[in-house]
């Protein structure tokens, strides 16, 4: 599919110039910033896009935030549903909270007690249901048809995709050199959303998705041909776990990411710890997996100024620092 066939899907430079104001409501232009340590180890100029300094700690209350501002007061009326391992489920809580909308959130039963307490806290009310995302998008809809409410996808979807590309609008106004960006990949969402952004406004910028190896679904499906189901997943990385790339979101990387690595759980465990003593940055396993990418090798620079996007930050300090489990 080329630009005009995202343009028919909702996603044109009009659409992602439109959401920027609707995710401004909520969202925060977030820093990107420098690290020496990190261009003096890789050899190029790289900076930090810090969605873990994100209102509600990720880069999701972009896309949550435009999602439910899009609804009509008759959807907002009757509230909205969503499942998510973590941090869409808190953008969703926060995003509804602020525009008055009831929300109702399906979680893992293995949800990190952080992002479960947040959630919570946010006022959703919260049901647990399984360990995959497909069991919790099944427990999601049947909820939705019970009760009426509007389904807010944590990925698939224009509206979703419109709003995280306002992260990708920032990083070219913030690095108007920038050569090569890296993005994490759970079921596409961001790295699709940055990439539509950076075709609509620039030639020859490489976004490189970057997944854990065990939950290579989108590095899998570019393999294939199409969109796979991975058997199963695991990773250190909660927030990138889905099993299945969105069909969307897959299409669009297919189009415009330059390429999609894996990185192990070891180099995740490292780079997030690097980013705690030498950037001060609490990022969490998830969002450091394009800083593991760089220092592993998985994705290279050419030497072109690089951004890294950091996609979240919840994360409880003492479990990063703790010893990894054998």
């Amino acid at each position: 599919m080329d630009h005009a066939g995202f343009e028919k899907e909702g996603l044109g430079p009009a659409d992602l110039r439109e959401a920027r104001p609707r995710v401004a409501r909520n969202a925060r232009v977030t820093p990107l910033l420098g690290s020496d340590s990190l261009s003096e180890q890789t050899g190029a100029r790289v900076a930090l896009k810090c969605e873990n300094l994100q209102v509600g700690g990720a880069f999701k209350m972009r896309g949550a935030t435009n999602f439910i501002a899009r609804l009509g007061p008759e959807e907002r009326g009757r509230g909205v549903i969503t499942y998510s391992s973590g941090n869409h489920a808190i953008a969703v809580a926060h995003a509804a909270r602020r525009s008055g909308t009831a929300a109702v959130v399906v979680m893992p039963t293995t949800a990190p007690a952080l992002k479960l307490e947040r959630v919570r806290g946010l006022g959703a009310e919260v049901h647990l249901a399984g360990t995959t995302s497909l069991e919790r998008k099944e427990r999601a809809e049947a909820l939705q048809r019970e009760r009426g409410l509007a389904m807010v996808p944590p990925f698939d979807h224009p509206w979703i995709i419109a709003g995280q590309a306002s992260c990708g609008a920032e990083i070219l106004e913030q690095m108007p050199d920038v050569g090569t960006i890296l993005v994490p990949v759970g079921g596409g969402g961001l790295v699709s959303g940055i990439a539509l952004a950076c075709a609509y406004h620039r030639t020859g910028l490489r976004v490189i998705g970057v997944e854990p190896e065990g939950a290579a679904k989108m590095s899998t499906s570019l393999r294939a041909g199409d969109p796979q189901t991975l058997p199963s997943v695991r990773s250190i990385a909660d927030g990138l776990l889905p099993s299945r790339p969105g069909d969307l979101t897959y299409a669009i990387t297919r189009a415009f990411v330059a390429e999609v690595v894996t990185v192990p759980d070891e180099a995740i465990r490292k780079a997030a710890l690097l980013l705690l003593r030498t950037e001060h940055l609490l990022v969490e396993w998830s969002g450091a997996v394009g800083v593991a990418a760089l220092l592993s090798g998985a994705a290279r620079t050419h030497d072109a100024p690089t951004a890294v996007v950091l996609s979240g930050g919840n994360a409880d300090p003492a479990l990063l620092l703790a010893p990894a489990a054998t």
